[in-house]
């Protein structure tokens, strides 16, 4: 699954331990994530898209 988050948390200026304690989460969570390595569950994409006030679908692409 493609998604946006690299290029959301820079544009906030986050590095990526500054977003994994926003989601409870560790920084290796983020990088896999932002690395497409890794899916993340329903509550934690819920969570990302909370954190950066977006809906799911412009975050993550099928």
């Amino acid at each position: 699954m493609k998604n946006r988050i690299h290029e959301l948390r820079l544009d906030r200026g986050w590095s990526q331990a500054e977003l994994a304690k926003s989601l409870e989460v560790s920084r290796q969570t983020v990088n896999a994530i932002e690395r497409g390595r890794y899916d993340p569950s329903l509550p934690l994409a819920f969570r990302i898209s909370q954190v950066f006030d977006l809906p799911i679908e412009e975050i993550f692409e099928p």
